[in-house]
């Protein structure tokens, strides 16, 4: 197995796309298997979209209607709304498995891989990533 550690920066984005970062680490690793990211956070999440169309706006929107940012969580410490935040890998998985084949992730024509992060009290996140030969 060969695991690495990238640091995503997700200031002032609440989708932030990563499939070229991933896409490099295969690459590099240039075999067929399996890809695990994991996204060790309570209040982020990993996913598969379409980007660049405005589907990001479309999910902040969505994730805005599912979880608002208001008072009414019981989970109350950080700013208002942050309980919803802790809601979130309820509906977005911290982790994804991909196949590889020959080095290249394997997507559909539009697949993405973005971070899904409403936190607005922690924009420093690190997605591990593991391969698996096979």
């Amino acid at each position: 197995m060969r695991t690495t550690d990238v640091a995503i920066d997700t200031r002032g984005r609440r989708v932030v796309d990563v499939t070229d970062r991933v896409e490099a680490f295969v690459r590099e690793v240039g075999e067929s298997g399996l890809l695990h990211l994991f996204l060790a956070h309570a209040t982020a999440g990993l996913a598969l979209m379409e980007t660049g169309s405005g589907s990001e706006g479309d999910l902040e929107e969505l994730l805005e209607r599912l979880l608002p940012r208001d008072d009414r969580y019981s989970h109350r410490h950080g700013s208002t709304g942050h309980g919803g935040d802790h809601l979130l890998p309820v509906l977005v998985s911290p982790s994804l498995v991909l196949p590889v084949e020959d080095g290249r992730l394997v997507l559909g024509t539009w697949q993405r891989v973005v971070v899904v992060d409403p936190n607005r009290e922690n924009d420093r996140r690190r997605l591990r990533l593991s391969f698996v030969s096979g």
